[in-house]
């Protein structure tokens, strides 16, 4: 069954690592297997500010540059093993151990939906947090 993505007028998708922009209303069928992501999944270096976020970037890049998949993979690890030991949620120790599972079984697209709840999670724990905590938070990788 094709994947089927409706884009509005100057929305952008990105499929295989190439940048595809809607020059209209545009409705695409995906035939097979393609590492796509929609403009609203997409992350800018600038925006991995937080350990989720940069675990979420490093994960994308992983899914959407397959030349370079081993470098940002050793870099999602690292991320990985950091997250573990500095988060006492077992909420989110959960959400990384899912999101780890996804990354190994090769299942790239799954593993970002699970990043996008740690992300949620870790904006409502730093809304809560003092505010050294959140300079502590910078320091991860």
């Amino acid at each position: 069954m094709a994947l089927k993505i409706w884009l509005r007028e100057g929305e952008k998708v990105v499929v295989n690592g190439a940048v595809l922009v809607a020059l209209g209303r545009t409705r695409l069928a995906v035939e097979n297997q393609a590492a796509v992501l929609r403009e609203r999944e997409i992350m800018t270096p600038e925006e991995a500010n937080t350990p989720a976020r940069r675990l979420y970037f490093a994960a994308m890049m992983a899914y959407i540059d397959e030349p370079a998949r081993d470098r940002y993979q050793d870099q999602v690890v690292l991320l990985v093993h950091a997250l573990l030991s500095a988060i006492q949620s077992d909420a989110a120790k959960a959400m990384v151990v899912s999101f780890a599972r996804h990354i190994a079984a090769g299942e790239f697209y799954r593993a970002l939906g699970d990043c996008r709840d740690l992300i949620a999670y870790e904006a409502t724990a730093l809304e809560r947090a003092p505010a050294e905590s959140i300079q502590a938070c910078a320091v991860l990788p």
